[in-house]
C-alpha cells in the first residue's frame, strides 16, 4: 500500500575542504549546503571505495562513510527545528550534514527496511541510523555535542539506493512498503549506543538491517550466550 509521507525540502551537498576537526588527512565533507535543480543518486559502491550516492556530493572518510548502504543520509526539518530552539542558533539546512532534509516525515519512528518512493524513479531502503562522531561535534562546536546527540536519540536515518533516479527540492516522498517489525530508526540508535541490551531484537529487521549492524548484534548474542552457558558450569 503506496502512503505518502512527506516532501523533499531541500537536497544538500557537500564539497571536500580541509577543517581542523575533521578526522580525516583528506578533509570532510560534512558542510552540505541546498542545491538548485535534480541531484542524479545511485548506489555508490561498498563502504570503503564507494562514497556518496549523490552526484556531486563529497564523501572523504569512506573508513566510516559513505557506501552502499550509507548511500543517502535524511534529517527531518521539524527536528533541526527543535536543536534550534535548544542552541538557540540557526540551523540552515543541511546543516547536521544531511542529504536531505525533509518535511512531515517521522525520520526517528521510521523502520528498517522501509522503503520510499521519491520522484518518479528514486527508491530508497532505510538501513540504519547515524552514529555521531568527532566530526560531527567539531561541525557544530557545541560543548558536550555527542552525548547530548546520543542523548536526544534523534538521529536521522540512512538509506541505500535500490533503484537510481534523481532527487530535487519539492519531490514528495512515498512510503511503499513498511516491514511488520519493531525495528524503527530510534530502536536500533538506542541498542547501538545506550542500550546494547536491546541488539539482539534488532536481528528482527532481517536482510534490510545494516551489514555493520547485524555484526554487532551477532556478537553481541554470541557473548551473551556463551556467558549464560559459563555460568551454568
Amino acid at each position: 500500500m503506496v502512503q505518502s509521507a512527506g516532501s523533499v525540502l531541500t537536497v544538500n551537498v557537500g564539497r571536500a575542504m580541509m577543517a581542523a576537526y575533521a578526522d580525516s588527512p583528506t578533509g570532510t565533507g560534512i558542510d552540505k549546503r541546498p542545491v538548485d535543480g535534480p541531484v542524479r543518486v545511485t548506489a555508490p559502491g561498498p563502504k570503503g571505495s564507494g562514497g556518496s550516492g549523490l552526484a556531486g556530493d563529497a564523501v572523504c572518510d569512506t573508513r566510516y562513510h559513505g557506501g552502499d548502504d550509507q548511500a543517502v543520509y535524511v534529517y527531518a526539518r521539524e527536528d533541526l527545528d527543535v536543536w534550534e530552539r535548544e542552541l538557540r542558533r540557526e540551523l540552515h539546512n543541511g546543516s547536521f550534514g544531511e542529504n536531505l532534509t525533509t518535511s512531515g516525515i517521522d525520520i526517528t519512528g521510521t523502520l528498517v527496511g522501509e522503503r520510499w518512493r521519491i520522484g518518479r524513479d528514486l527508491l530508497l531502503e532505510v538501513t540504519s541510523p547515524r552514529i555521531p562522531c568527532r566530526t560531527f561535534a567539531g561541525r557544530l562546536g557545541e560543548r558536550g555535542w555527542l552525548k547530548r546527540f546520543t542523548q536526544a536519540a534523534v538521529p536521522g536515518a540512512y538509506l541505500r539506493v535500490l533503484e537510481p533516479g534523481e532527487v530535487r527540492s519539492g519531490d514528495r516522498v512515498e512510503i511503499v512498503h513498511r516491514p511488520d517489525h519493531e525495528v524503527s530508526v530510534s530502536f536500533l540508535f538506542r541498542a547501538q549506543t545506550t542500550e546494547r541490551v536491546l541488539l539482539p531484537r534488532v536481528l528482527a529487521a532481517g536482510e534490510a538491517l545494516h551489514p555493520e549492524a547485524r555484526a554487532k548484534a551477532l556478537d553481541y548474542l554470541a557473548k551473551t550466550e556463551r556467558r549464560a552457558v559459563e555460568a551454568e558450569r
